[in-house]
């Protein structure tokens, strides 16, 4: 058995997550499909208030927490699954559903971490622009809002 060391051990530092290895998880289905997701952010807006007696100094406090609106780039198929999510909102009739992101290993194999958003609903959506002369994949994007983030 080797002699126990005192001597300080470096610290293992993880390496950051790849941006292309992720998935979608709507309503407990996963989502294949989508290339792009962005817009993931909280604001909790300040609330300033002045001190008695020292007018000069400015506190502030935690305020409205607002949840950005995150988009949705995903390739047009011949699914139309995310166009009637939509149109319920059109028909007023909002349907909420709770999706995840989920970032995924170099491999795209193994669950790493995941952002869970609760009560989302689309809230805009784009259609995929078409040009005769591109030899691009049509490309639609929708933005989800959402009433709650957490971090699992």
């Amino acid at each position: 058995m080797p002699p126990k060391s005192n001597a300080p051990q470096a610290a293992q530092i993880p390496d950051p997550l790849r941006a292309y290895s992720f998935t979608l998880n709507i309503q407990g289905v996963v989502q294949g499909h989508f290339t792009a997701v962005s817009g993931l952010q909280i604001d909790i807006r300040p609330i300033k208030y002045r001190e008695a007696g020292n007018a000069q100094v400015v506190h502030h406090l935690p305020g409205i927490v607002d949840y950005g609106l995150v988009e949705l780039r995903y390739g047009l198929t011949t699914s139309t699954e995310m166009f009637e999510w939509l149109m319920t909102g059109v028909r007023g009739t909002v349907e909420r559903k709770n999706v995840s992101i989920i970032a995924l290993d170099n491999a795209g194999v193994n669950h790493i971490t995941q952002w869970d958003l609760s009560n989302a609903w689309v809230s805009r959506w784009n259609g995929a622009p078409m040009d005769a002369l591109s030899s691009s994949v049509a490309v639609e994007s929708m933005a989800l809002a959402f009433d709650g983030l957490a971090r699992v």
